[in-house]
């Protein structure tokens, strides 16, 4: 029988073989060319390999710690997905920002653009693009017929995106660009490039057109997922159970204590205006900030290096392979939310930031300093460099396949308080940017509870207090109370009804972090840079597995 060590290292394969699209986000040479079968057919083959693989799995017997994980990481996995697919998720894969939809478009942004041999992949793909689109057309309309559609406001965020993408400030225009930078000996590719690039941007118009004439007279008019389906999308998003009642008032909590605290910090600033007006000062203020997207990178990738130089080795250990962090100008049309993506699994893509810049032209920098933190290093870059770094101390499933969102944002999001711990936010708009940041993590909390599960905001909550939730009340909050411009709290409101349990898991997931590091400080041997490790090195799992293995090392 075989170890579940070379079970890992086929799964990964299988499961690339069979989603070439997987394979490209997680940097798998050699199916850039292919796409995977979106169709009912395609999803029903892809839960017969999860059921083998969970059953191999299950009858392997671990005689290592690392072995044990490798075990407990790939039966969880596939048990996940397992209910995934039977819970009809994939009959119901569209939203703003992390469905199907996105994710044929944004493969493109990661595949190798270099050499002649890249663009014949890339090529390829935009002219074969609209047989996945038929896929997931089929796969939707099997959801609207089966009484699954989703709500009215994520079909009407992806026709919004849609048209984007069709038109002609699409991503697939872009790459025109990216081709024309080669210079390359023009033997036709030019004219198939331009080709293909109508045949992409024709495809995402008559996926468009679908979902506007078809699929929105059909959707659902509720935004909630309810309290049954929004525990179980949590428990998924977290890898623990919750208690919604008692984590909907402990994020109400969290937003009374993060507000004083800014009120603290504005008072210091300037004690003759408010809070919102600090705030309002910074946000428009020429010495806060950027006034071009250019120079905005610029600064971006200089936060990342400067963080990098004087903290790697000293409370972080940093593999040699992900000393390098790029910054990116994200592709129009998609989310307003910064976004990582991780290097492949040679190393030969580094992993990066990606930052949309909608419609702004001037950047205030009091809040985009934690964000840098959060999204690069010491956050995400850190987590999933150290984690596909770690060779034969993971199975090669776990470092390059998993991502368990509960550890993974918490991680990010205690990066984003320890670099103010670390005196990074060495000023009181930075530190006021980091609060902000974490206040929006407070919001995500009661908003996405109360939304999702219909509870009533409080008696004595500081905003709205009695009233019912509405999409309104999210976006003002998001707004008023984290400081979100309005574009951003538009898209943000939106993305958490499409994503339920997803928003919650960063400030959950940082509050575990913060536990498991008050208790190991009681120890008398503590120390800060290997209790990160700890953390670290048992890669991207389950906040309930992380407690236990943290709590054991």
């Amino acid at each position: 029988m075989a170890s579940i060590f070379e079970l890992s290292d086929r799964a990964v394969d299988a499961i690339a073989d069979q989603n070439p699209l997987a394979a490209t986000y997680l940097g798998l040479p050699g199916r850039d060319h292919r796409w995977p079968d979106l169709s009912p057919a395609g999803h029903a083959a892809e839960r017969a390999l999860w059921a083998t693989l969970l059953a191999e799995a299950e009858a392997i017997e671990a005689t290592t710690a690392a072995a044990d994980l490798a075990k407990r990481v790939l039966i969880a996995d596939a048990q996940d997905n397992l209910a995934r697919h039977d819970a009809g998720d994939h009959l119901r894969d569209l939203n703003s920002i992390a469905s199907t939809f996105q994710g044929l478009k944004a493969a493109f942004d990661l595949m190798a653009r270099d050499t002649k041999d890249d663009w014949s992949r890339i090529i390829v793909r935009l002219e074969t693009i609209d047989w996945p689109i038929d896929g997931y057309i089929e796969t939707l309309q099997a959801g609207l017929d089966q009484g699954m559609a989703v709500a009215r406001r994520q079909v009407e965020a992806a026709i919004e995106e849609g048209r984007v993408t069709a038109g002609d400030e699409s991503p697939f225009v872009d790459l025109r660009a990216a081709f024309d930078e080669k210079s390359f000996d023009d033997d036709g590719m030019t004219a198939r490039v331009d080709a293909a690039i109508a045949t992409a941007r024709a495809a995402y118009g008559r996926l468009t057109d679908w979902l506007e004439t078809t699929y929105l007279p059909q959707a659902a008019e509720s935004d909630a997922a309810g309290a049954e389906r929004y525990i179980l999308e949590a428990r998924k998003h977290l890898g623990m159970d919750i208690d919604v009642d008692a984590t909907y008032a402990w994020g109400w909590a969290e937003v009374e204590r993060i507000h004083q605290r800014m009120a603290e910090i504005a008072a210091d600033m300037d004690p003759d205006r408010s809070l919102s007006d600090v705030v309002a000062g910074l946000a428009t203020d020429p010495a806060s900030g950027i006034d071009n997207a250019d120079g905005f990178i610029e600064r971006m990738q200089q936060v990342q290096n400067e963080a990098m130089e004087q903290l790697a080795g000293v409370h972080f250990d940093v593999p040699d392979q992900i000393r390098d962090v790029e910054v990116k100008v994200a592709p129009a049309g998609g989310s307003l939310a910064p976004f990582y993506t991780g290097p492949s699994e040679d190393f030969s893509r580094n992993g990066a930031v990606w930052y949309p810049l909608g419609s702004r032209t001037f950047f205030p920098l009091w809040e985009e300093m934690t964000t840098a933190y959060h999204e690069g290093f010491p956050g995400h870059h850190l987590q999933v460099g150290v984690q596909a770094a770690l060779g034969d101390q993971l199975s090669r499933y776990h470092r390059i396949a998993v991502w368990q969102p509960g550890s993974g944002e918490g991680w990010a999001l205690y990066a984003e308080r320890l670099m103010g711990e670390l005196g990074f936010h060495d000023r009181p708009e930075y530190e006021l940017g980091m609060l902000a940041a974490e206040m929006l993590r407070a919001c995500r909390i009661v908003i996405d509870i109360g939304l999702h599960c219909e509870l009533p905001i409080p008696d004595d909550a500081m905003f709205h207090p009695g009233e019912a939730w509405t999409w309104d009340l999210a976006v003002e909050m998001l707004r008023d109370v984290s400081f979100q411009n309005q574009e951003m709290s538009e898209s943000e409101a939106t993305r958490y009804l499409g994503w339920p349990g997803q928003a919650i898991s960063y400030k959950i997931g940082q509050q575990v972090i913060l536990d498991l590091r008050d208790e190991r400080s009681q120890r008398e041997d503590f120390d800060l840079k290997t209790f990160h490790s700890d953390v670290l090195n048992v890669g991207s799992i389950g906040l309930g597995l992380l407690k236990e293995l943290v709590r054991a090392a």
